[in-house]
């Protein structure tokens, strides 16, 4: 119907970009809160008028095509789940790169084709938070970064064959975040989590309402974000 508001899922939206995220698009939108603390999600949603958890585990299959099946049309999926897992590649064991790969990759391919037919009929778009390591990889990041290597190439080849549907596909690239999982980071590779010197979740908050409210004549493809102060 014309007089409903635009519906926007994020995934991941009880940590911390993907709750940025979710309150930045809710002045907007109407929001399906993804993620798995169904708690946390329903403390966000209390804040959030027009939002509403959605608790599912990307990674269930059964779960996730039934949780999907009641959207019939989506303006905006934001894919902010993810799983940050460190180690050289001589510490890596092969349980680790399929973790890593089944929540970064695969689930994300597999709630965007279920989603497919809804974004289309809305001309929606999908927006993918990348990392800095899905554009160079560093030493101990060798899982993660060819995860997010794989999310780029997806992203892009996901653009290509949705020319023409009205679907617009953009990957975001934040480098050092304040969020839990860079605190995990500078725990491993023992550093000091300096949150002053990273950018903040609600800056990639911006930077995908940038995205989905570009002119419908403009494609903003890939969004790289650096910390001023690194």
């Amino acid at each position: 119907m014309p007089d409903l508001r635009p519906l926007a899922l994020v995934t991941g939206a009880s940590g911390g970009i993907g709750g940025a995220v979710a309150r930045a698009l809710a002045p907007g939108y109407d929001v399906l809160l993804g993620g798995r603390d169904a708690a946390a999600l329903q403390d966000l949603a209390t804040d959030l008028p027009g939002a509403r958890p959605w608790p599912v585990d990307l990674t269930d299959t059964t779960a996730l095509a039934e949780a999907a099946a009641g959207i019939m049309r989506l303006d905006v999926l934001v894919h902010s789940a993810g799983v940050g897992l460190f180690g050289t590649v001589a510490e890596t064991p092969a349980g680790t790169w399929r973790q890593q790969f089944d929540v970064n990759v695969v689930a994300v391919a597999e709630l965007t084709r279920l989603l497919l037919p809804a974004l289309r009929t809305a001309g929606g778009h999908v927006v993918l938070i990348n990392s800095g390591a899905g554009l160079s990889a560093l030493p101990g990041f060798a899982s993660y970064s060819a995860s997010k290597f794989a999310l780029r190439a997806f992203a892009d080849a996901l653009r290509e064959e949705e020319t023409g549907t009205g679907v617009r596909v953009t990957s975001v690239h934040p480098g050092r975040t304040a969020t839990d999982m860079q605190r995990g980071v500078a725990a491993r590779f023992g550093e000091d989590f300096q949150p002053e010197r990273y950018l903040r979740p609600e800056s990639v908050a911006g930077a995908v309402l940038l995205a989905v409210t570009a002119p419908p004549d403009a494609a903003l493809t890939d969004l790289v974000l650096r910390p001023t102060a690194s």
